[in-house]
This record gives C-alpha cells, structure tokens and sequence, in this order.
C-alpha cells in the first residue's frame, strides 16, 4: 500500500513543481483510480498508470489560514475519498542555526525568512484511511534527490489523517 501512496506523493510533488517555487499550501484527495474510472469512464484515456494506485483531485477551494492546524481540524472527507495530500513550502535553519532564534513565533518567523543559511523546502506530505503514511521533501535550488519517509513530517501526518475519521 506504501508503494501506491508513495507513488501518489512523487505525482503530486511533481505536479506543483511543474508551478515553481513560492505556492500557498494545495491539498488533494486520493481516490482509488479504479474507481475513478468506474464511476467516470470519460477520465479512463486521461488517467495513465496503474489503475490499482490513486489519483489526486486538488482542492480548488483549499484556503488555509494562519493557523494551518486549526484549517485542517475543519475538514472531512466523504466516504470515497482514500487518502489526502498536503503540499507546501516552508523555510528551515540547519539545526545549529535552530539557538539563535527568538522565542517570540513571529520574531522567529522574520529571522529563519532572513537568515543567510536558510533552506527553503517543498513538503508534500500523504496518508490514507488504512493509516499509510509517507512524505516527499525538495530543497530549493535542487533537483536531484528527493527526501522521503514515512516519518518525514509527523505533526502533519497526524494532523492530515485526521482529517478521515
């Protein structure tokens, strides 16, 4: 099941990629392609891959707040929905840069977005309702090797499975 999921995660990385860098937050639903296709056989010629793997339908209407915990925590998903995915970018200091911050959220906000040794990453981040789990992380400026496992950010995980209870 990790296999289909991770594979669902790589699309979706590459999907948003294809947009650049500096994206607000997007959110897809994961639908069992095969019923996909059952329920809709005009999609079957534009779905291409595996028909026992997932397709992702972005959420148009996605519009996280300031708090993205508390917009996620409004969520539900209907019963067709398998899994979910969460795309987004977010900026991190190397973790011997982590003492130099202030402990005011905000103060510490405006210092990673201006410190000299900042990464900015793309995070996309996966689970289903079978409690699979995975995440996918780019750094800006490369484009070799993903980052990948299945507790590459477990915060959102959590918070994203949540969203199928």
């Amino acid at each position: 099941m990790t296999d289909t999921l991770v594979a669902a995660l790589i699309e979706v990385e590459r999907h948003v990629g294809r947009y650049g860098w500096d994206q607000p937050a997007r959110l897809f639903a994961l639908v069992r392609t095969a019923e996909l296709i059952a329920a809709e056989p005009s999609l079957a010629d534009q779905l291409t891959g595996a028909t026992d793997g997932y397709s992702s339908i972005e959420q148009e209407d996605f519009l996280p707040g300031d708090d993205l915990a508390e917009t996620l925590g409004g969520i539900a998903w209907p019963d067709t929905v398998s899994g979910c995915v969460l795309a987004l970018e977010r900026a991190f200091l190397p973790a011997d840069a982590e003492g130099e911050l202030p402990l005011d959220p905000d103060a510490a906000a405006l210092a990673v977005a201006n410190h000299p040794r900042k990464l900015d990453l793309r995070v996309v981040v996966g689970v289903t309702r079978d409690g699979a789990g995975h995440g996918l992380a780019r750094v800006r400026g490369e484009d070799g090797d993903l980052l990948a496992g299945a507790d590459l950010v477990p915060a959102l995980a959590a918070a994203l499975a949540h969203t199928l209870e």
